[in-house]
């Protein structure tokens, strides 16, 4: 019986490193959320620096109303899947275990 498990251990170890996830493969969804964010926070910095330009009378009005509207439409979004996210953590919490 000692003689199985040795080459079940062995058969294991042997094919471990062909199942083994590789380094940056694949994408997962961390990376994808990261990038997203990442994203998210970009345009609120480029609204911000048009509105600075146009309170210094550096950007006319036309680009400002479009930054705003790139910012307001980027916050929904993120309010919108704030609230996909909590509505999924309490349908779950709902589960009978």
């Amino acid at each position: 019986m000692d003689v199985k498990s040795a080459l079940a251990a062995q058969s294991y170890a042997a094919t471990r490193p062909a199942t083994a996830p590789k380094a940056g493969a694949g994408g997962g969804a961390g990376e994808a959320f990261a990038k997203i964010a990442g994203d998210f926070a970009a345009t609120l910095k480029e609204s911000e620096q048009v509105a600075r330009s146009a309170m210094a009378g550096n950007a006319d009005a036309h680009a400002l109303v479009q930054a705003l509207a790139q910012t307001e439409l980027a916050v929904e979004t993120a309010v919108t899947v704030r609230n996909k996210v909590v509505e999924a953590y309490q349908e779950i919490l709902r589960m009978p275990v």
